[in-house]
This record gives structure tokens, sequence and C-alpha cells, in this order.
């Protein structure tokens, strides 16, 4: 049996009870370590604060060992119970999905424990949940690389009054391109991208169109570390939200649509007054 464990977002205390039970009954333990992180992820005892409520150990698994070498630990929940943590909800990220796929292939049985993600959490701000269009992930522009695919989205969702979420780029052990030109793998050190870099990215991406879908007057809303004691949420034009500092990873964006009253209301809880 594999069980798929969504862990929640803030820290060890936000796994469900049939979460906690179902770890307990495995023999292994693996957690995805790359597609997102808890807010204590990033200090040095945050796994093991998971290992002691647990009562387990815990194998990072980043993502050359989820894409590449899956069969191995798909392979033991053929004869054991394993279990993977999935930081958010185990539906939160395409590579979940296709482990299923795998896992079902194998002949695998496969049980999923729900939790709370992003996708849900982000109502915090007031923006209601079904007035949100499609969401969009924003990489990390490069010297030589600047995607604008997401442009045409949040183009399509304001033409429609909807809000547009933007997951911000989280890059961790992503190899070098020189290690890759020599044929071995050294990594880059670990990167968060902040809500003001994001920013800064659609502002030059809209500078390049005749007619933009958004300006640096455009309301939206910063949210950063959603889920954990420290939650910050910042509502102010694009140009506001340059100057705030949100403080430690992970952020996300919220481009909005057009708002109904209450919503209005709620943002006025978090609006930017400078």
């Amino acid at each position: 049996m594999l069980y798929i464990i969504g862990l929640g977002l803030g820290d060890e205390k936000d796994i469900t009870l049939k979460g906690l039970e179902a770890i307990q009954k495995c023999e292994k333990v693996y957690m995805e370590a790359y597609t997102s992180l808890l807010s204590f992820g990033l200090s040095s005892n945050g796994l093991s604060n998971l290992e002691k409520l647990y009562g387990k150990p815990i194998i990072l698994a980043d993502r050359e060992m989820v894409e590449e070498k899956a069969d191995d630990f798909l392979s033991q929940a053929q004869h054991s119970h394993v279990a993977f943590l999935v930081v958010g909800d185990p539906f939160g990220a395409t590579t979940h999905t296709d482990l299923v796929v795998r896992a079902k292939k194998m002949g695998v049985e496969v049980k999923i424990v729900h939790n709370a993600s992003v996708m849900n959490a982000i109502g915090i701000c007031g923006l209601q949940l079904y007035r949100y269009g499609e969401t969009v992930s924003i990489p990390f522009f490069t010297d030589t690389w600047r995607p604008d695919s997401f442009y045409e989205k949040i183009r399509e969702n304001r033409n429609l009054g909807l809000h547009t979420l933007c997951l911000l780029d989280i890059r961790v052990k992503e190899p070098t391109l020189e290690s890759l030109c020599r044929g071995r793998k050294d990594y880059e050190p670990p990167r968060y991208m902040t809500i003001n870099t994001a920013i800064e990215q659609l502002l030059e991406i809209a500078q390049a169109r005749e007619e933009s879908a958004y300006t640096e007057d455009t309301e939206c809303v910063g949210l950063a570390r959603i889920g954990s004691e420290d939650q910050m949420v910042v509502a102010g034009t694009m140009k506001q939200l340059l100057s705030i500092d949100f403080g430690t990873p992970l952020h996300c964006l919220v481009i909005t649509g057009k708002t109904h009253p209450l919503e209005e209301e709620m943002l006025d809880f978090y609006r930017c007054r400078t």
C-alpha cells in the first residue's frame, strides 16, 4: 500500500489524525522535498520536528528520486506500507498525479489523505474562491530565458473579471548548466521567488505589450507563509507591493479581477496604507 499524505501548510502539527495514523503503520516514510516546503522547512530542526511527532525516521525525496527513481519505493509498496508525505495537498502538483498513475500501473494500491493547500487557503485574503480563473506559475527569468506563456492566461482571466493566483518559482537542487555540460551534477543554491521579483518580471512582460492586461496600478494581494503563525497578507497596487518586505518564503501573488463589495470589505483589512 502506498499512502500519499498531505501535511498542510504550517508546521508538523497540521497533519490530520488520519494522516498520522497512516504514517505510524508504515515501514518506510518518504517526504517530497522540492515542490513546496513547510514554513519551518528552512530551519535545521524542521525535519527532526516531523520525525519526533510522527515517531518515524523520514527519507527526503528530491526531484531526481521522485521523477527518475520512483520505482524503487513503489516496489517497496507492493509488499509493505509506504508513506509519501507532501506539503499541502497530495494533488497540489502534477508530479504527484504521475506518481499515482505509475503506482497503479505497477499494481500498487494507493490511498490518499487530503489536507489544506494554497489553492484553498488563499481564501484568507477575502477574494472568493469561485471567482478565480486559471492558476499560473511564474518561473525565474535568466539572462537567456524570459518566459511569458502565463501572460495570456492572466489576460484571459482579467477579461472575464476573474482573479489570478500566481504561484512563484521554487528552485531546489537544480543542476547548474555548467555541470550538465560536463556530464556531472553540481547544484545551484536553493532559491525562492519573492513577490517583489514576481511583480518586476510581470511588469517587464507587460511593458513589451501594446495593450497590457495589467499595469503598476493594478490591484493585487501579496501573501507570504500562508498557514503559518506569521503569515502575511497585503493588498495594494503592484507599485505599492514592490516596496513591501514580505520576509521569508513561501510567497504567492493574486492579481485581482472584478471584485464584489464583500471582497472589497475584506481587502480593506489588508490594504497597504503607504
